[in-house]
């Protein structure tokens, strides 16, 4: 496969941004910037750990015990006296911190930093009220509402840790949440909107802490004043009664850098999911610093991630982040084709959005039915474009570059997971863009691609996406299994392995490829599974696909796909037939599926990857182990 990928590595195209960006940009040369990085890594991250106000200054920037980090060793913070405290303090006292859209343009709630500063102390104190303290765990069951991000950032506020779950989840992944973590208190809404209809989540949360002993309240945001639900005191509290009569200011706990300060859970490909752990000064470090320079926060922007903050990019972009850099935030509980697919750019139009941060699942969907959409709306107070939660193929950078980005706004295509909790690899403002590549490791991260042994693969050639060196926003441990944690340290010896297939250029720029668990080896060949997904969403009939390895006598392995076609294809023995001819074109023999199944959908998470080995285990009969975070 080595020679397959330098052809794709060789015919991959450049775009550069104006020189603009390059000279306004906050990290300006990158390359200056990754050699200052290299020459004295731990300056580099006390010198952007000073850009934040501290308790107390740390004694060593790390702390290195193979693999275990501690960042910031014995410093005392507060992240929410950085999100709010300093900008309350300064000029952002009165700017506008998030903007909030429901499902209708009559739902509108804006929300100042001094305004969400005092909700955020309100809460606080009403938590305190209910016996929360530092070390205590609130899980958040929450829609995309302002009191989300407030109960967030309450818990934060007093040392509480926060473990946020989609509020899409059933009973049973809530439950299991729940007593994985022995939260004290949930908070939750009595519904959630999504197309037009409320889905209840008070019904789900009674339900999932039947068996739940450690909680002891549930805080209840009821949204319908008109009939608000009954509450049943013994264990119910409504969310602004918790807040009367309390004090308008709470004092933010002064916390060590290592202390936790959230769990979010993730699935794996195996086994239950994981409570990955995140520290508050390192978590905080990290988070400020990439949202400043990959997305070139300024202090005019209006910026948009449309992550739930049910999951890790809804944390540290959606909410941490921007705060951190005093943005204003809009919010939505918005789905992009409801009520029809101008959703997005009308909000974008409206509200004049300049950062726009979104998946490529969302790009694709826009892409399938058509331009004439974006087309209706004025995007032209774009000026950054963000991909974040899956490779972001070259059909669709193409796409977004020219219809949403109008040839003009860069775009920063984003590589990074729940465990790293900041961005690791992508290409920097004003850098040049490689359709298909997410770029290059930003400065402050050391990645590589290697065989299984550690060793750097030739150029153009697939290895093991890793991280050589730690970073401050690195996850701690997974909750109450630590072993679980040094798994990812010792699949490749000293590296952190992601577990994502990579190709790395001549020019250092890599491009990610799909997951070494949905490697297919075809004939002794490796045959990425995002490799063959890109070669048939590139033919003009294919929205999306999806492709998994089937068991083959001769072959060890066949490769099945799973395609959705764009409205107005029809499928048939004839598309079927264009298909494999369009992918031996494309990649050669040995990457041409045996079987395609048309569909109307894939299995996806509600971030929007898709679960192949959901499929893979719906195709051989085999039980599809944790899918909790299925999207419905």
């Amino acid at each position: 496969m080595a020679e397959d990928f330098n052809v794709k590595l060789e015919e991959a195209k450049y775009y550069t941004p104006e020189a603009s960006f390059k000279e306004h940009s906050w990290i300006g040369d990158y390359n200056r910037a990754y050699r200052e990085f290299l020459a004295d890594p731990d300056g580099f991250w006390g010198s952007v750990a000073g850009e934040l106000e501290w308790y107390q200054p740390w004694d060593r920037v790390k702390e290195w015990e193979f693999p275990y980090a501690k960042w910031f060793v014995n410093a005392k913070l507060n992240i929410t006296h950085n999100c709010l405290d300093r900008h309350v303090h300064n000029q952002r006292r009165n700017k506008v911190a998030i903007m909030w859209r429901g499902e209708t343009e009559e739902e509108e709630r804006i929300f100042t930093y001094r305004q969400l500063f005092q909700a955020v102390c309100r809460f606080a104190n009403g938590l305190k009220r209910l016996g929360v303290g530092k070390g205590d765990r609130v899980c958040i069951y929450m829609p995309v509402v302002p009191e989300q991000i407030i109960a967030m950032l309450a818990c934060a506020r007093i040392g509480a840790i926060h473990s946020v779950v989609f509020g899409g989840f059933g009973v049973s992944a809530l439950n299991q949440r729940i007593t994985g973590i022995e939260a004290k208190v949930v908070v939750t809404a009595d519904v959630t909107y999504r197309r037009g209809k409320a889905i209840p989540l008070k019904n789900i949360v009674e339900e999932a802490v039947v068996n739940a002993p450690s909680v002891e309240r549930i805080v209840i945001l009821r949204r319908d004043a008109d009939k608000p639900v009954e509450l049943h005191p013994e264990m119910e509290v409504d969310y602004y009664d918790l807040m009367k009569g309390v004090e308008r200011e709470c004092p933010a706990e002064a916390m060590d850098a290592e202390d936790p300060l959230f769990i979010l859970y993730t699935s794996g490909t195996t086994g239950s999911p994981k409570g990955i752990v995140h520290a508050c000064g390192g978590y905080m470090v990290g988070t400020y610093y990439t949202t400043k320079h990959v997305f070139d926060i300024k202090d005019n922007d209006i910026y948009w991630c449309t992550a739930d903050p049910g999951w890790i990019t809804g944390h540290s972009y959606g909410v941490y982040g921007p705060l951190l850099n005093g943005a204003t935030c809009l919010i939505a509980e918005a789905t992009p084709d409801y009520p029809d697919p101008g959703t997005y750019w009308n909000l974008i139009e409206e509200y004049g959005v300049t950062v726009f941060y979104t998946a490529p699942t969302a790009i694709r969907m826009f892409m399938r039915v058509g331009e004439e959409w974006p087309n209706r709306y004025n995007l032209s107070s774009l000026r950054i474009l963000g991909s974040v939660g899956e490779p972001l193929n070259p059909e669709a950078f193409e796409w977004f570059y020219r219809i949403i980005g109008e040839d003009r706004c860069p775009i920063v295509d984003t590589w990074w997971q729940t465990e790293t909790g900041m961005h690791m690899v992508t290409t920097m403002i004003g850098e040049p863009m490689r359709p298909g590549f997410a770029g290059k490791p930003i400065p402050g991260v050391v990645a590589d691609v290697v065989d299984m042994a550690g060793n750097p693969v030739a150029p153009g050639t697939g290895g093991l996406l890793v991280i050589r060196e730690p970073w401050p926003s690195m996850m701690r441990t997974i909750w109450n299994d630590d072993d679980r944690y040094r798994k990812y340290w010792h699949t490749v010896p000293g590296c952190y392995t992601a577990a994502d297939l990579a190709v790395k250029g001549e020019d250092g720029y890599i491009m990610v490829i799909g997951r070494s668990d949905d490697l297919i080896v075809v004939a002794g060949h490796n045959i990425g599974t995002a490799e063959v997904e890109s070669a048939l969403v590139s033919h003009d009939a294919v929205a999306e696909a999806a492709v998994i390895g089937k068991p083959d006598a001769l072959k060890g392995n066949s490769i099945k796909a799973f395609v959705i076609l764009k409205n107005g294809r029809e499928p048939g023995e004839k598309l079927r037939n264009d298909l494999v001819y369009h992918v031996r074109m494309t990649l050669g023999p040995i990457a041409i599926p045996s079987e395609i199944e048309f569909v109307e959908s894939l299995p996806k998470t509600r971030s929007g990857k898709i679960m192949r080995r959901v499929l893979k285990a719906q195709e051989l009969g085999m039980d599809p182990g944790d899918i909790s975070t299925l999207e419905e």
